[in-house]
């Protein structure tokens, strides 16, 4: 695969999905570009536009620098909750165990050289 990087779309005050990644992130060593939607008009937009809502975290696989995501995420059902929902490059509020699984297929963790 190549190089990659995480970005997550976030809040500066976080609820509890976004403190759950926060604590998977870290415990597991993995590095990531955050973006505050509350700060940043144009991240607002793009989690609008990609989730259908406001939903933090939405985690992207990007080229490291970018804050696109490497390919177009799967679709989502008109009007549903993006919550928990697998998009291949995207993860909008997910719990914990598949946050873990789906930073694994990326393989940002569970690697031989912690990042």
């Amino acid at each position: 695969m190549a190089a990659i990087e995480l970005v997550v779309y976030s809040r500066l005050n976080p609820c509890p999905f976004v403190s759950l990644a926060h604590r998977v992130l870290e415990r597991e060593n993995v590095a990531y570009h955050e973006l505050f939607i509350d700060q940043d008009k144009e991240a607002e937009r793009r989690v609008l536009e990609w989730t259908g809502f406001l939903s933090v975290p939405t985690l992207i696989i990007a080229r490291p620098g970018e804050t696109l995501p490497i390919e177009a995420p799967q679709p989502l059902v008109k009007e549903a909750s993006p919550r928990g929902i697998d998009r291949g490059v995207m993860l909008t509020e997910p719990g914990e165990d598949q946050l873990t699984a789906w930073l694994r297929r990326f393989d940002l963790i569970g690697t031989a050289t912690p990042r």
